[in-house]
């Protein structure tokens, strides 16, 4: 049976702030060498899927860049699939951005339904998860679904972030509801489905025709399926998965990575995560630092007397002597120049945090502030104080302020305004 796959990589990611202020949230890095994106791709070409179609809309420029022709993941071809890219556009008849995600796979019906595929598998680009989807495909056919969902065990708590949804014995769905607020189990959608073609094409159609719909698989799509009988079935899944949307989600993901053992394997050689990485020199780690615990990616340099604990490293990040970098993300290139501190910080691309520096804080049995981001290209001068949960905007430089201090929890924007 011949598969085609419906990536949606076109979310916005507001909730990870300046993560997302320059680059969509597929495209956010992740790990020291990913982006979010080449779980999905990797995930895909490992459960040998390679017919891809990629929908994007929000900044797609950096996630183009990034997958190019797909080569890094076997995805340049031609005659047997590869990736392509979708993007909204203006047509003879009404047109515009995606407004849910069945409008997304509507609007693209005339490439998806091309080689009149057996199954659609669609799946966001923003979930970070290892998934052999064959066995769900499998699953699928021997059930006779209309469509089956990829499902997850949460806590109560969680299930209110998703789509909640009630099964029989056979995992045949009785009841699904999106994001209620007193969930009716704990079994939630992972957002990622198998559709029969026919199915699909038919019931996109027809949602275009519901003027009250938000056009969205979860909101509008499967729910009236459940409620018309159609064959609507959950398939179990058990391993690791996480929505990093938001920066305290995205900042724990990679706590989990540093976990022993870690809640995800990425040195697994039977299911590599593929990526298009660019060549840099060895890490140089000199004498007398110490590193415990963390990532530390080609390409980084941790001078003398500097400690990094808990933390990932990204290519090019430079840790100055006796700086301290504690349970944090520092992304590409950035600079922690000598004798600065930073503790649990999201540095974005770029950012150089001078001498003595003192930011975000570890507080034992402290109230939770957050994570204190700094965004991409960000300019931190020397002996600035930056306090938890605080957030800097990209191209942000605090020399043109006249106070180097930022309080906790505040927002600081290029303009210069607290």
């Amino acid at each position: 049976m011949k598969t085609r796959v419906v990536i949606l990589a076109g979310g916005e990611g507001s909730r990870l702030g300046v993560l997302t202020a320059k680059r969509s949230k597929p495209s956010v890095p992740f790990a020291g060498k990913y982006r979010i994106i080449d779980f999905a791709l990797s995930n895909c070409v490992n459960s040998n899927l390679f017919d891809v179609m990629m929908l994007t809309q929000y900044r797609p420029h950096s996630l183009v860049e990034h997958i190019g022709s797909g080569r890094p993941w076997d995805l340049d071809r031609s005659l047997t699939g590869g990736v392509r890219f979708y993007q909204p556009y203006k047509a003879r008849f009404e047109s515009d951005w995606y407004s849910g995600t069945a409008d997304a796979v509507q609007q693209n019906f005339m490439f998806v339904k091309h080689g009149t595929p057996d199954n659609v598998l669609i799946m966001g680009g923003d979930h970070i998860y290892l998934m052999d989807y064959a066995p769900m495909i499998d699953f699928h056919a021997d059930h006779e679904a209309d469509v089956t969902i990829a499902t997850l065990r949460v806590t109560v708590e969680e299930a209110t972030r998703f789509g909640v949804m009630i099964t029989n014995d056979d995992y045949r769905v009785t009841n699904f509801v999106e994001k209620p607020k007193d969930p009716p189990s704990t079994t939630v959608s992972m957002g990622i489905y198998v559709f029969r073609f026919d199915v699909l094409d038919r019931l996109v159609r027809e949602d275009m025709k519901h003027k009250d719909s938000s056009h969205d698989f979860g909101k509008d799509i499967i729910p009236r399926m459940v409620k018309e009988g159609m064959r609507v079935f959950a398939y179990p899944f058990s391993g690791y998965w996480v929505d990093v949307g938001t920066t305290e989600s995205y900042w724990q993901a990679h706590m989990d990575l540093l976990r022993h053992p870690p809640l995800l394997d990425l040195n697994d050689r039977s299911w590599i995560i593929h990526t298009r990485s660019e060549e840099r020199p060895p890490v140089l780690i000199q004498n007398g630092a110490v590193v415990r615990d963390s990532l530390i990616t080609d390409g980084s340099i941790i001078s003398p007397g500097a400690r990094v604990e808990r933390s990932v490293l990204s290519p090019g990040v430079y840790i100055g002597p006796n700086a301290v970098v504690r349970e944090s993300i520092i992304l590409t290139d950035s600079y922690i120049e000598a004798g600065a501190r930073v503790e649990r910080c999201i540095i974005d691309k770029g950012v150089t945090i001078g001498h003595n520096c003192r930011i975000g804080h570890i507080e034992t049995g402290a109230e939770d502030l957050g994570i204190t981001t700094i965004g991409k290209s960000a300019q931190i001068p020397s002996g600035a104080k930056i306090g938890r949960g605080a957030t800097i905007g990209p191209d942000v430089n605090l020399n043109d302020m006249p106070r180097k201090v930022v309080g906790k929890g505040k927002f600081v924007e290029h303009k210069g305004t607290l």
